[in-house]
């Protein structure tokens, strides 16, 4: 696993997150994969995993946007989503992940995959996870800055006690970030660490 903390001197390097600058080359070592980026909510998934998707030039997708109509109104009212709930969307973002492995297409997924069985559930194919993980006071502060957003400090308060951080076993591994650093810089750990486990070149 992998811990980044914050560097001196790296100002100049940053960049807007929306520059149209063209995505760098990056080579896959692997036939295709599915990149899940995890955490709970503040934690900068859909972010990063924006960010990390231009720089790849992969396909990102938002697991906001698998859920049904009727989990979207109860997280807009603070209320906590049960294991029932959470399948159909689980089984939307498998079905979608084996799909992207049949056509060869590589993809960024932003999903909490907060539990070692939605880990599970979510391992159809070439799948790896990075773990975006932050402070409660880091995380709050996040969501109090967002607007518009479904998300809020409840429902930051469930996911933490709901969270199983991966790593019990070496069937639940992920790359593991710390978000107190800006996305770029994020998303080079994440590219350095693939590097690292000739995932890409």
């Amino acid at each position: 696993m992998l811990s980044l903390r914050r560097t001196a001197a790296r100002s100049h390097r940053k960049k807007s997150l929306w520059d149209n600058t063209p995505p760098t080359a990056i080579g896959l070592a692997e036939e295709r994969l599915v990149l899940i980026l995890m955490g709970v909510a503040g934690s900068g998934k859909t972010t990063v995993g924006t960010l990390l998707a231009q720089k790849l030039a992969w396909r990102f997708a938002d697991a906001d946007d698998f859920h049904p109509p009727e989990n979207k109104e109860k997280i807009s009212r603070g209320v906590p989503l049960t294991d029932a709930d959470r399948a159909p969307w689980l089984a939307a973002m498998r079905s979608a992940i084996l799909q992207w492995n049949a056509a060869g297409e590589n993809a960024v997924l932003a999903c909490s995959a907060l539990k070692r069985s939605y880990r599970d559930e979510l391992r159809a194919g070439r799948v790896r996870f990075v773990f975006l993980k932050g402070t409660y006071e880091m995380l709050i502060e996040r969501l109090r800055l967002r607007h518009g957003h479904f998300a809020d400090e409840k429902i930051l308060a469930s996911q933490l006690e709901t969270l199983e951080e991966p790593g019990s076993d070496d069937q639940d591994q992920a790359i593991t970030i710390q978000i107190d650093d800006s996305p770029d810089e994020i998303v080079s750990a994440i590219i350095a660490e693939l590097k690292r486990s000739a995932v890409v070149s």
